[in-house]
């Protein structure tokens, strides 16, 4: 007999909505769930940004939220009003904070801290390892991810979203704290998808931060240089306080991770694939997998079983596959995008939440040729 009907890899977003959505549903009361995580989660170290109407589910956990949101490009620069969206931000420590907190009303959950070293599927159960235990479970949760895996295959790109932020304090109000600057494409390029994303928390406190789509990342210090230089040209800032760094890397691709799924084991997060592709937003595509997830559990199936078909699947691939062959051309599609549409539209529709005629108002504002090529390629 298994020592835990569920175990799940990783506290992360995923992994705590998972085991809080588990240990709240009276349906799942006589199962024993194991969260595991290698660190004890009380650090800020990352924050989560999404977009919804208010209020929401998760408010009180809302660090800042703007009405209003900023693009810039090439000879196109707008303010942008989404109502009734509102741009939200939730950091890391208060999200951990709130979900163990959670997690403690739950008699049929506990938490092992330890690094996992191995996970064994055997007949009956599935075999963890971890730097302090070994355990078996009926079931695993997997949310630990692994590059080597998409790198190894050719059928679809792989890009990876990669950015270094400073949070800093200035000596003036330079920040508008109503409008976060979504994209800012009017920095060099060079021959890649490069943005500056600022968040701003009052007049002289906000996160900037350096962002690209791209195969390749780049050293640390590039990052930091083209921080400075914005600061410097674009801000007028000749002197700032650095209060904090964060640092990111998510993968970009359309690859089929629920074929790495078994009969006992599911992955979850961005290692079974709920990343959004075509832009590395994962917070609002993680509530709305975990959500899907419980009810396919409740439903009796059997989690190596949940799958999650959608047409903007294909839309994420042939946006990757662009991007692919030609990386410069970010800039071009996101300014087609909110310069010839709402952004509430643009919005609902990067949250996957449009119809079939929403859906070509979209695609029919992006740049037609590239987009065809790569269509045309993946047909023939």
């Amino acid at each position: 007999m298994a020592d835990f009907d569920y175990i799940i890899i990783g506290a992360g977003a995923a992994g705590l909505m998972l085991a809080d959505a588990l240990g709240s549903e009276s349906y799942f009361s006589g199962k024993s769930i194991l969260l595991l995580d290698k660190d004890e989660k009380k650090s800020n170290d990352r924050t989560w940004c999404f977009w919804e109407t208010a209020p929401g589910k998760l408010d009180k956990l809302v660090h800042k939220s703007w009405p209003d949101i900023i693009f810039k490009a090439e000879n196109f620069s707008k303010r942008l009003p989404i109502n009734p969206y509102y741009y939200k931000m939730i950091r890391g420590s208060d999200f951990y904070s709130e979900y163990f907190k959670r997690l403690q009303q739950y008699n049929k959950v506990s938490f092992s801290n330890g690094e996992v070293l191995n996970v064994s599927e055997e007949a009956e159960s599935v075999v963890v390892r971890t730097t302090a235990h070994t355990y078996t479970a009926t079931q695993v949760f997997n949310s630990i991810f692994d590059y080597n895996i998409p790198k190894a295959q050719h059928k679809y790109p792989l890009l990876q979203q990669h950015f270094i932020g400073w949070f800093i304090k200035t000596d003036k109000a330079v920040f508008d704290k109503d409008a976060a600057t979504f994209m800012d494409f009017s920095i060099a390029q060079k021959g890649n998808t490069r943005f500056m994303y600022v968040l701003p928390f009052a007049p002289d406190v906000a996160l900037v931060e350096y962002t690209l789509f791209s195969e390749e990342l780049l050293e640390d210090a590039e990052y930091e240089h083209a921080i400075q230089e914005y600061l410097k040209a674009d801000l007028g800032l000749g002197s700032y306080e650095i209060l904090d760094k964060e640092k990111g890397n998510i993968p970009m691709t359309v690859f089929d991770f629920t074929a790495l799924n078994s009969n006992r084991i599911l992955n979850i997060g961005i290692a079974g694939g709920w990343a959004k592709a075509s832009t590395g937003f994962t917070f609002m595509n993680t509530r709305k997998k975990v959500a899907a997830l419980v009810d396919h559990l409740k439903a009796g199936k059997a989690p190596g079983e949940f799958r999650s078909k959608s047409k903007f699947r294909l839309y994420d691939m042939l946006l990757l596959d662009v991007l692919h062959r030609d990386n410069q051309l970010g800039s071009a599609v996101f300014r087609s995008l909110f310069q010839k549409r709402d952004p509430r539209l643009v919005l609902k529709f990067l949250d996957e939440d449009t119809n079939l005629w929403e859906d070509l108002k979209v695609i029919t504002a992006c740049p037609t040729k590239p987009f065809l090529k790569a269509l045309l390629k993946r047909l023939f």
